[in-house]
């Protein structure tokens, strides 16, 4: 068994099964064991060139094994990586992970993953996916590289190296017309959504931000007070109402951005589906009994818990589809419709900013937890006007 010097290390190549086994030294671990580096090969030469590449790696400080691969890798990302994500947000990126990275990339080695793998992934991906959709997926690749960077996995992350290449045309937002809305809104009467639905198209606000809403985030409006008291106070007779929009069904529940804080008014007709949806949710309450969970969202399952996303998609296509406008919509593409609405009525634009909370508007956010903002009723007002103060929900 030769003897030979790597580096600052010492190493032997000896015979095995069919071919050659290396090995280092590098000395006694934390319990005491001894601890080895072996590489094998069919020749000595073999076995010899990749024990001077081991010895390379360590001295860069690189601590994974010859056979450390990309899935082990995307799976220690997904594992180790995303303790500050929603539970959401981690089975979105283990589905994309799942479906595009680990089965065209799984199987190579790390350190033997090159730039031109990359690209070429990503030029076959292109042809199949969204521009953004690839962003995405190739963002999960460079995420998890860059987590076994930081644990001395691999030396660099050649997924950095590589632009992420333009893919197909993503289906673009729309936003319904006002027939199509009023024939949303028509369709929805008869759907448990139907709340959700009028309140995010009369005003705007986020599909996150309306999941999020709790009752006392709802203020009435009290004139012989002249100012805003919460409905957990003073109940739901009165007539006009406003909706304090700060928390989103996101990771510490905040909204988007500490500018998509904002107070909106709610026009006659949101401010009717409220009171009405009140009703039937004290008798959601009742049915339920025990089970019943109080989390004090104004929109939430039939035991109290938080609406799920996926579930609110599939009831307002069952919404649109009765409408006749196809399934092809989400609920997001309600805001849009508020927007465009908005637009067309000849509402300036930074008024539309201020009603939706985009970043850079003029709305301020001083002391928003602690003292009401003023409201805008510049959405409730033209909402009125379109869709008339007269049209009624029928009462049950």
């Amino acid at each position: 068994m030769a003897k030979i010097l790597i580096g600052k290390y010492e190493a032997t190549i000896y015979p095995e099964g069919e071919g050659y086994t290396g090995a280092i030294s590098l000395g006694f671990g934390p319990d005491g064991k001894r601890q080895r580096l072996k590489r094998k090969g069919k020749t000595k030469a073999a076995v010899k060139d990749k024990l001077i590449k081991a010895v390379k790696d360590l001295e860069v400080g690189v601590t994974a094994s010859e056979n450390y691969t990309v899935r082990e890798a995307v799976n220690d990302w997904l594992a180790k990586g995303l303790k500050d994500r929603s539970e959401s947000t981690v089975t979105k990126l283990r589905i994309l992970a799942d479906t595009h990275v680990i089965p065209a990339l799984g199987k190579i080695k790390l350190k033997q993953l090159r730039a031109d793998h990359v690209d070429e992934w990503l030029d076959q991906l292109s042809s199949e996916l969204a521009t953004r959709t690839l962003r995405d997926v190739h963002s999960v690749l460079k995420r998890a590289i860059r987590q076994a960077q930081a644990r001395d996995m691999v030396v660099r992350n050649v997924a950095e190296l590589v632009t992420t290449p333009k893919g197909t045309e993503g289906r673009p937002s729309k936003a319904l017309t006002r027939q199509q809305a009023e024939a949303v809104l028509t369709a929805a009467e008869s759907s448990e959504l139907r709340s959700y639905v009028v309140i995010s198209l009369m005003t705007g606000i986020r599909t996150e931000e309306a999941r999020a809403l709790r009752w006392d985030h709802v203020v009435a409006w009290m004139p012989s007070l002249k100012e805003w008291q919460p409905v957990t106070k003073v109940g739901l007779n009165h007539e006009k109402f406003a909706i304090y929009v700060w928390r989103a069904d996101r990771v510490g529940g905040d909204t988007k951005t500490r500018k998509s804080r904002r107070t909106l008014e709610l026009p006659t007709l949101a401010a009717q589906a409220l009171r009405q949806h009140h009703v039937r949710q004290a008798a959601q309450k009742l049915k339920a009994g025990e089970a019943w969970q109080d989390h004090n969202l104004v929109f939430c399952t039939s035991v109290g818990t938080q609406l799920d996303a996926a579930n609110v998609r599939r009831a307002f296509r069952k919404i649109t589809q009765d409408a006749e406008i196809g399934t092809d919509w989400t609920p997001r593409e309600l805001r849009h419709s508020f927007v465009s609405i908005m637009s067309d009525q000849g509402v300036p634009i930074e008024t539309i900013a201020d009603l939706v909370g985009h970043a850079g508007t003029s709305v301020t956010e001083a002391v928003y937890r602690h003292q009401l903002k003023p409201v805008i009723t510049k959405g409730a007002h033209t909402m009125n006007i379109i869709f008339g103060e007269s049209r009624r929900v029928e009462s049950e």
